[in-house]
C-alpha cells in the first residue's frame, strides 16, 4: 500500500506542477512527460526511504 500511495501522490503533485509551470511559461502541456517524471520521482523517494534508518539513535534512548 505504501508503494501505491507514493506513486499516486507523486503522480498528482508532479502532474500539477507540470501543468502550472507550463501554463506560466506559455509552453505546451505534455502529460506523458509529467507521468514519466512522477515515476522517476516516486522511485527516488522509495530508495531514500529504504536507505534512511527507521530506528532511533542510541543517544535518543538515554534521554
Amino acid at each position: 500500500m505504501q508503494y501505491i500511495m507514493t506513486f499516486i501522490w507523486s503522480f498528482l503533485l508532479v502532474t500539477m506542477l507540470n501543468y502550472v509551470v507550463s501554463s506560466v511559461l506559455g509552453a505546451h502541456f505534455d502529460f506523458v512527460t509529467g507521468a514519466i517524471i512522477s515515476v522517476v520521482f516516486s522511485i527516488i523517494i522509495l530508495i531514500m526511504t529504504a536507505i534512511i534508518p527507521n530506528e532511533p539513535t542510541p543517544d535518543a534512548e538515554h534521554h
